[in-house]
């Protein structure tokens, strides 16, 4: 039964977590390791995780987790000037408007994960308060920048004047 039950999991989820994290960490690849990290840890302890509130958030949780810890082992490895950028936009990524991915990449980390939390994995603010260990107050205050950030960016210009118009 546990296979199953797991099997069943990682099919219907496995693409909301990976949109969630690709949201997160702005990389493919990377998102795509740390995914796969974190549904074999769900495999091996799928007796705890089945029975979590929320077993999606659990997973990115823990990718988003592992991305740190993978972070700290390699930080010493290698060392990049400020200003250099690590992954740039990837043409051919499916998962996300590349538009977008632009865009989410410029937020700051935990604004990506608020985003990734509340948007692509459709968690109430309660629950991605506790996902990320921070305050509601704290999600709604970090979506709140980063909706207006992404609008900023999104939306173009002649909207945004007709948008002002309408309000005038």
């Amino acid at each position: 039964m546990k296979q199953l039950d797991f099997k069943e999991f990682y099919r219907a989820d496995r693409d909301a977590c990976l949109r969630a994290v690709l949201a997160s960490v702005g990389d493919r690849q990377l998102a795509e390791d740390l995914v796969a990290e974190a549904f074999t840890r769900a495999w091996t302890g799928w007796a705890k995780v089945s029975r979590h509130p929320s077993p999606r958030a659990w997973v990115v949780r823990t990718a988003l987790n592992t991305r740190v810890t993978w972070w700290r082992r390699r930080r010493r490895e290698v060392t990049l000037a400020d200003g250099h950028e690590v992954c740039g936009p990837d043409a051919t990524d499916a998962a996300l408007d590349p538009a977008l991915l632009t865009a989410l990449r410029r937020l700051p980390q935990r604004q990506r994960e608020v985003v990734a939390f509340r948007v692509f994995l459709d968690l109430d603010t309660a629950g991605t308060a506790k996902a990320l260990g921070i305050a509601p107050g704290t999600v709604t205050a970090h979506l709140s920048r980063a909706v207006a950030a992404l609008r900023g960016e999104l939306v173009s210009v002649p909207h945004q004047q007709r948008q002002q118009e309408d309000l005038s």
